[in-house]
């Protein structure tokens, strides 16, 4: 996993989720580098928090 956002509650997740996955790929790709230019795996930091 190389890029997550927390939200408030299930309903607004799933309409992000459901945003996001229109968009083009090259689009995903910027979203996920200004917050992990690295693409490092978050899972763990994901698990703990």
């Amino acid at each position: 996993m190389v890029w997550y956002e927390p939200h408030e509650n299930m309903e607004t997740a799933i309409l992000r989720e459901k945003e996001v996955k229109k968009w083009q790929r090259n689009a995903k790709i910027t979203l996920i580098e200004k917050s992990n230019p690295q693409w490092r795996d978050l899972w763990e930091e994901l698990i703990r928090a």
